[in-house]
């Protein structure tokens, strides 16, 4: 369970942050801790352990898989900068490409958003496990 017990600490302080009122914020963190030692617990950690594995692969394709997903999607959020510098000279140009864009991004299928974001939290979870276990810089 060391994986579950370095995640509450982060997990109570977003809880924290998100939910404004005091009742509900409490209910949800009894909820996190009523979740310690169930089996829905022990499948969240045999997921995250799962993931661990997969970051420690000596296999470069499987170790650095998840990072460079996050690289490809940090490249598309900073692509923003050019385009409003060609937005204020050419807003037409501008327009036509984020049209494009997102015409694009909405033909992409709800499962593959999902699995994003369950990629992101997965490797950060990692890291976070990996630095709290003193293995990861």
């Amino acid at each position: 369970m060391p994986i579950l017990e370095s995640l509450i600490g982060p997990i109570t302080s977003i809880i924290d942050k998100i939910i404004p009122d005091k009742d509900a914020r409490e209910r949800a963190k009894l909820e996190l801790f009523k979740l310690e030692g169930t089996q829905e617990l022990a499948t969240i950690q045999a997921r995250l352990s799962a993931i661990v594995a997969e970051a420690n692969s000596a296999d470069p394709w499987t170790s650095r898989a998840r990072p460079s997903f996050l690289y490809v999607m940090y490249v598309m959020i900073l692509w923003a900068l050019p385009m409003g510098i060609l937005a204020a000279f050419r807003p037409a140009a501008a327009s036509d490409i984020a049209a494009g864009m997102n015409a694009y991004l909405n033909g992409l299928p709800e499962p593959l958003y999902a699995l994003f974001g369950t990629g992101y939290l997965g490797y950060t979870a990692a890291r976070q496990w990996g630095k709290a276990k003193g293995t990861d810089k």
